[in-house]
């Protein structure tokens, strides 16, 4: 991709985000709605002016790091410790019935086993991105109903590793191997405890370097490097990034910088998230849903199957809940959209020759339909009182 590309595409995305983000919020609805809008119009189903490159793909994953990054920064560890057990189980349920229905509907449908498996395994996932924009947005990111959605939706990256390893080994040889299923679960588990309690314990030599420093920028520049450095390490381990910049935003909550830290980051970040959510709606093929088009029947009556599953399997997740004062609905709701993870998962079947065009159409479609429904539910949600 050439620079001039690269910029226009930027100048695109940058403005069409913005008109389409102030739209959605002078309606009384979260911006990043405007944004995923603002994808879907300026992608190849309407005017075709952005595509979804490699490299405007890496900006958009630098975004949600600096997104999630934010999301930990502004989130207290102990309220985390404190609805750990609810958000396991939310994170448990979010899994398995959307996987148990999901592919029960393909089966039902006439897909054959190892294609169901590969359905019902896309429909695990959680965008944790969306859910921590909307919840921001909303002004409820520290609520009962944040942490635990929050902290269910990690649980949940480190469940679809697991998942993702299982479907990876049935893509290759048919074959599940129990012991990389083992490795891959104590590996990200081990991970985000031993990075935080290292990172809590040493806490307060971040804050010792800083004030050290008398340059331009030194207090950014540190927490940047530290945030990519978790990220990365997460990345080398065989995890998301996201999950080393929520550890590092943990962290770094702890220090006597957090303020400042929360105010200096934001212009940064709102250079690169934006990208991130337009690129989604880049991704929504507008083409499948024509009903006109014989050939679209089918992948409609899977994708009405496979997100009412989608939906009811999330829904059911809020009965996780116990002990906390937490309104299951929102909650629920919350761990609905499946963003970018669901399409990971979808073209490792696509690649790997599993599924066809067909059930990655119709996987395309509860994409896009979770997580355009979020927004415009939580926020109608809290509207009413819930939460």
């Amino acid at each position: 991709m050439e620079l001039r590309e690269l910029l226009i595409s930027l100048i695109v995305i940058y403005l069409a985000a913005r008109i389409m983000g102030e739209l959605a919020a002078r309606i009384g609805q979260s911006s990043v709605l405007g944004e995923l809008l603002a994808g879907v119009l300026v992608g190849p189903s309407v005017l075709g002016l952005v595509h979804g490159t490699e490299t405007l793909k890496l900006f958009g994953e630098i975004g949600v790091v600096l997104l999630l990054f934010e999301v930990g920064l502004e989130s207290d560890l102990q309220s985390f410790l404190r609805v750990g057990r609810s958000a396991a189980f939310v994170a448990v349920i979010g899994v398995l019935m959307p996987f148990a229905l999901g592919y029960l509907a393909a089966v039902l449908l006439g897909l054959s086993e190892l294609q169901a498996i590969f359905v019902g395994a896309t429909l695990t996932a959680t965008s944790v991105a969306i859910s921590a924009r909307v919840l921001s947005d909303l002004g409820r990111l520290r609520s009962a109903e944040g942490n635990i959605i929050l902290g269910a939706a990690v649980i949940d990256d480190v469940l679809g590793l697991v998942i993702l390893s299982v479907v990876a080994g049935l893509a290759r040889s048919g074959t599940v191997s129990w012991l990389d299923i083992v490795w891959t679960t104590g590996l990200a588990l081990g991970f985000l405890v031993t990075a935080i309690m290292l990172g809590v314990r040493y806490a307060g030599w971040f804050s010792k370097l800083v004030n050290r420093m008398n340059t331009r920028g030194a207090l950014v520049m540190v927490a940047l490097t530290f945030v990519l450095l978790l990220s990365a390490t997460a990345e080398w381990l065989g995890l998301a990034p996201i999950v080393g910049a929520f550890a590092a935003g943990l962290v770094l909550a702890r220090s006597e910088h957090q303020t400042h830290l929360e105010e200096r980051f934001k212009p940064v970040a709102d250079v690169f998230v934006p990208i991130f959510f337009v690129l989604v709606g880049v991704a929504a093929d507008l083409h499948h849903l024509n009903p006109f088009n014989p050939q679209n029947h089918v992948i409609l009556l899977l994708a009405a199957a496979l997100t009412g599953a989608a939906v009811l399997g999330k829904l059911l997740s809020g009965l996780g809940v116990f002990g906390q004062k937490a309104d299951r609905w929102v909650i629920g709701v919350g761990m609905l959209p499946r963003g970018e993870v669901g399409l990971i998962f979808a073209g490792l079947g696509l690649s790997a020759k599993v599924i066809g065009e067909g059930e990655y159409g119709a996987i395309l479609i509860v994409v896009v339909l979770t997580t355009f429904l979020s927004p415009i539910v939580l926020k109608w949600l809290f509207a009413r009182g819930r939460g």
